[in-house]
């Protein structure tokens, strides 16, 4: 169950503020085909990535963020530490830039994304950068039973609801106010019905730079969330991210960790078919850092419903307590990502779908599997999954969540 802080307790503590929506088309069942020992993590895939030396990354103009949605005025806000910069827009609670120095001390933005806010609504692919809520991941059919009550959501992906549906927080102009050059404090209101889902849903998310380990700059995700009712609440980060900068080409040859000895085996609409199951002998142990790429293309039926990796993955560490449970670093840059969460899953996303249809900020639209997403939630339909660890929050409750992603070398 995620970390809950009854109102009594709220008085000593201090308060900081999958992915693709593509149709899938495959057929067939579960039937693993046992990998090879995890190769050497030098062992690439064969695509090569685009040349990103001409390319000058800086944060992005904020003018052309500045506009009105639904009477609700959107911007840019920008976040800087020592060897990190970050911009935030509040449509959608999304991040837009960040940058970091790679192995040669280039600032490079490693986050995916676009140059004005306008880009973002018209995008094919609507999950660039945003808080997605109140449910991330999937919800079967878009139908879940809560107190004896059939709750019907909004429909996004085959047939179910994906990351809150099509009217979900990504959609949103959040209410944001600028503590200081660190850390930007984002609210949004969800009102009773919407989406579908039940209760008046406040969540505030609260970006900061995080500068706890010395050389390794990091941004910082908590959430906190109360309701009048009832309700699931799942929100997660859907950053993309190339850690060799956006427009340089393939994540194949990205190297990957993810401390999980378990993850969850989907039917063909990627939702989860019961428990758990074991990574050890195929393609989705990446206990040991292994290239992306390099058992993508292994004959399997979970790769085969994903186009590729687009799953779940239960994660070791005790849930709610803050700790390092997955790493990934860019091939060419040198740079590596780590990420820190509470949370007791992690959705890992290939890019399998982007289709080269979204020109992004510096003129190179994404195409196959040139970014990734590290999403840290609980598990995709949890709603109705009562084994799962439980996602409802009551009235009276204050869900909490807290995800880092810390950059080095």
């Amino acid at each position: 169950m995620q970390k809950l802080i009854y109102p009594a307790l709220l008085l000593g503590l201090l308060s900081t503020a999958g992915c693709q929506s593509s149709t899938k088309k495959t057929d067939s069942n579960m039937a693993n085909t046992p990998a090879a020992a995890t190769p050497n993590p030098d062992t690439t895939a064969s695509a090569t990535g685009a040349d990103t030396t001409a390319i000058t990354y800086k944060l992005p103009n904020p003018e052309p963020f500045e506009t009105l949605i639904g009477g609700k005025k959107t911007g840019l806000y920008i976040l800087k530490g020592k060897g990190i910069e970050v911009a935030i827009t509040n449509y959608g609670a999304r991040i837009v830039s960040l940058l970091v120095p790679d192995k040669a001390g280039k600032m490079t933005d490693v986050v995916m994304g676009f140059g004005n806010t306008a880009a973002y609504q018209k995008a094919n692919e609507g999950f660039y950068g945003p808080i997605v809520g109140r449910v991330g991941n999937r919800i079967a059919k878009g139908t879940f039973t809560l107190d004896g009550k059939t709750y019907h959501t909004e429909l996004n992906n085959n047939g179910n609801t994906l990351h809150g549906g099509p009217s979900g927080f990504h959609t949103r102009v959040w209410e944001a106010r600028q503590i200081n050059d660190h850390t930007v404090q984002l609210t949004y209101v969800a009102k009773d019905g919407e989406g579908g889902f039940p209760g008046n849903l406040t969540t505030t998310v609260t970006y900061s730079i995080d500068e706890s380990v010395a050389g390794q700059p990091g941004l910082k995700i908590d959430y906190k969330a109360t309701t009048d009712k009832v309700t699931p609440v799942n929100p997660t980060s859907h950053a993309f991210f190339n850690l060799n900068g956006e427009g340089s080409g393939t994540i194949n040859n990205h190297v990957l960790r993810i401390d999980a000895d378990k993850f969850s085996a989907v039917d063909k609409g990627l939702i989860p078919q019961g428990e758990p199951v074991p990574v050890a002998n195929t393609p989705f142990d990446f206990r040991k850092p292994t290239a992306i790429g390099a058992r993508v293309e292994t004959k399997n039926e979970q790769l085969t419903f994903g186009k590729g990796y687009d799953h779940n993955w239960v994660l070791n560490h005790k849930m709610g307590t803050l700790s390092e449970v997955a790493d990934v670093t860019g091939d060419k840059s040198g740079i590596k990502m780590t990420v820190l969460t509470t949370e007791p899953g992690l959705q890992f996303y290939g890019g399998n779908f982007f289709t080269a249809n979204d020109p992004g900020k510096y003129g190179r639209a994404a195409n196959f599997r040139e970014g990734l997403a590290l999403e840290a939630q609980h598990y995709p339909d949890s709603p109705n999954h009562p084994s799962y660890p439980s996602i409802l929050l009551k009235p009276g409750q204050t869900y909490t969540q807290t995800t880092v992603y810390r950059f080095g070398k």
